[in-house]
C-alpha cells in the first residue's frame, strides 16, 4: 500500500474524490521524489463548488462582520499552532529553505488578523441630494462568490492574503492553488472546519487551469476573480472573465530595477541587492531582476557583491544554515540554462555560477547557482524577459536621465528599489520611475498596510491595505426620500 498522501477536493465543508479518477504527484524540487499527489478536478466539479458557495455566501454575508472575523481570527490562530507542519509541507512542495517557510506561515496568518482589523472599518458615505428631503447612501457590499487563484512561489501567504479581506467583507471564495504547490493551501480546508466557518465558505479546488480554471473564471456564477501569477495566464483570465464583465484583480510578473547612485550606502545597498535576487531563489516578483549601479562606485560595489554571492551556501533548504534552495521544477531550471546561453551569446559575461552546482547532492532535484552577469547592455534579452531565478544582469550608468530611461524601458511595472540618500533625487525617482511600489535605501518586501500594485503589464487591481480591501466589495447607492 502507498505511503504517499493523497489529497481530495475541498467542497463545501467535505473532501471529495474528483470523477476524473486522476491525479497529480506533487514533486520535490530538492530531489525529484512524490511528496505526495492531489485530485485532477473537472470543470463540472468547479461549477458545483461554485453553486455551494454562492449558496453559503447568502448565509455568510447575513453575519455582522465582526462575527465573520472572529472566525478568521480563530483560523489565523490555528495557522499559528500548525507553524512546523505547514513551514515543512510548504519546504517539501516548493523548495524554499525551512526558516522562510515559518515566515511565509507566520505571514499567512498575519494577513488574515490584518483583514480581521477592518471589520468594524467597512464604512459608507451620506451624501447630500440636490432635491429637498432626500439623501443619497453609498454602501459598501461584498461582491458574491471570490475565485483566488495562487502562484506556486508563496502558495499558502498568497492564499490568506486573498481569503482574509475576501470574507471579511462578506464574500465566499473558492480557491485553487497551482499544480506546482497546494498542500499547504489544501490544508486550510481541515482548519477552517476545526474552527466552525460554515461549509462553502471556503473551498479549495486542484486540477489543470485549462479545464478547472477556466471554468471558474468564466462562470456568471464567479463575481470576482483575484489572481497572482504569470502575466500571460493573467491576460488570459481578463479575457475569459470578460464575458461575464467580472471584476478582475491581477498581480502579474515583474522585472524590477535596483539602482544604486554614487552616494548610497554601499555596504546597505550590497546587503539589500543580495538578498532581493536570491531569497526563495529569486522567485519572488518584487526581486531585483537588474542591477543598475552608477559607474563611480560600481569597482567598489561588484567586489563586494560578488564575494557575498559566492558565499551563499545553496543546498538542503531543511538546514538553517543554507542561504538558497532549488528552483521549484524542471521547466524553470531549464528556462534558467537557457537565458545564461542567451546571455553568452549576445555578449554578457558569467561573473559568478551560470550553471547547475556540482556535487551528489544535486544530482537529483531543479538546482542552479547563485549567477551574476557583467558586460551587459540594455537591449540584451536578459534585461527586458522575467527570469524569476537566481540570475543577476549588472549595468552600469552614467546620469540620472540615462537609468531613469533604462529603468522604465520595460513592459513590466510591478517594483523598483533605490538607493541615494540625496533627498532630491529621491523625489524626481518618484515622479519619474513608472512603477507601483518603490523601495527606497532598502530591498524588496511589502507591508500590509501598504498596497501592492503594478502598473503595466504587471496587473490590475491590487492588494493589501485599505485599497486593496475596497477590491472586494461593490459600491450600493440609496437614493432616500422622506418626509418633511
Amino acid at each position: 500500500m502507498s505511503s504517499i498522501k493523497e489529497y481530495k477536493l475541498f467542497i463545501n465543508g467535505e473532501w471529495r474524490t474528483s470523477t476524473s479518477g486522476e491525479t497529480i504527484d506533487i514533486i520535490s524540487p530538492s530531489n525529484g521524489e512524490i511528496v505526495a499527489r492531489v485530485q485532477n478536478g473537472t470543470a463540472e466539479e468547479a461549477i458545483e463548488t461554485l453553486k455551494f458557495a454562492d449558496k453559503a455566501q447568502k448565509e455568510w454575508k447575513k453575519l455582522p462582520a465582526r462575527t465573520r472575523a472572529d472566525l478568521l481570527y480563530k483560523l489565523a490562530d490555528e495557522i499559528d499552532a500548525n507553524t512546523e507542519y505547514l513551514a515543512e509541507l510548504l519546504t517539501k512542495e516548493q523548495g524554499k529553505l525551512l526558516k522562510v517557510a515559518r515566515f511565509e506561515v507566520a505571514v499567512t496568518a498575519s494577513f488574515i488578523r490584518y483583514a480581521c482589523e477592518g471589520a468594524r472599518r467597512i464604512e459608507g458615505d451620506i451624501i447630500p441630494s440636490d432635491n429637498p428631503n432626500e439623501q443619497i447612501w453609498i454602501q459598501k457590499v461584498p461582491r458574491g462568490v471570490v475565485v483566488a487563484i495562487t502562484a506556486w512561489n508563496f502558495p499558502l501567504a498568497l492564499a490568506g492574503r486573498k481569503l482574509g479581506p475576501a470574507l471579511v467583507a462578506g464574500n465566499s471564495i473558492v480557491i485553487k492553488p497551482t499544480s506546482e504547490t497546494p498542500l499547504a493551501t489544501l490544508e486550510l480546508g481541515n482548519l477552517a472546519n476545526k474552527v466552525g466557518i460554515p461549509a462553502g465558505v471556503i473551498n479549495i479546488l486542484t486540477g489543470p487551469g485549462r479545464a478547472m480554471g477556466n471554468a471558474l473564471v468564466e462562470s456568471p456564477i464567479c463575481k470576482m476573480v483575484t489572481m497572482t501569477g504569470s502575466t500571460p495566464v493573467g491576460q488570459q483570465i481578463a479575457r475569459n472573465a470578460a464575458q461575464n464583465l467580472t471584476h478582475v484583480q491581477l498581480e502579474l510578473g515583474g522585472k524590477a530595477p535596483f539602482i544604486v547612485f554614487e552616494d548610497a550606502d554601499i555596504d546597505a545597498a550590497v546587503d539589500a541587492a543580495l538578498h532581493s535576487r536570491f531569497d526563495n531563489c529569486g522567485q519572488v516578483c518584487t526581486c531585483n531582476e537588474r542591477m543598475y549601479l552608477h559607474e563611480g562606485i560600481y569597482d567598489t560595489f561588484m567586489e563586494k557583491f560578488i564575494a557575498k554571492t559566492k558565499a551563499l551556501k545553496v543546498g538542503d533548504p531543511m538546514l538553517e544554515d543554507t542561504d538558497m534552495g532549488p528552483k521549484v521544477n524542471a521547466s524553470e531550471l531549464k528556462h534558467m540554462e537557457h537565458l545564461v546561453a542567451v546571455s553568452i551569446e549576445e555578449g554578457a559575461t558569467v561573473a559568478t555560477g551560470g550553471k547547475r552546482p556540482t556535487g551528489a547532492e544535486f544530482e537529483k532535484g531543479f538546482w542552479f547557482e547563485p549567477t551574476v552577469l557583467t558586460n551587459v547592455t540594455q537591449d540584451m534579452t536578459i534585461v527586458h524577459e522575467e527570469s524569476f531565478g537566481p540570475i543577476l544582469p549588472v549595468l552600469k550608468f552614467k546620469t540620472f536621465d540615462e537609468v531613469i530611461g533604462y529603468a522604465n524601458d520595460c513592459e513590466y511595472g510591478l517594483a523598483a528599489m533605490v538607493f541615494t540618500n540625496d533627498m532630491n533625487t529621491i523625489m524626481k525617482c518618484n515622479d519619474e520611475l513608472e512603477y507601483g511600489e518603490i523601495y527606497v535605501n532598502r530591498g524588496h518586501g511589502e507591508q500590509h498596510q501598504g498596497f501592492h500594485n503594478g502598473y503595466k503589464l504587471s496587473g490590475s487591481g491590487g492588494e493589501d491595505g485599505k485599497y486593496g480591501f475596497e477590491q472586494y466589495m461593490e459600491k450600493k447607492t440609496f437614493y432616500i426620500r422622506h418626509k418633511a
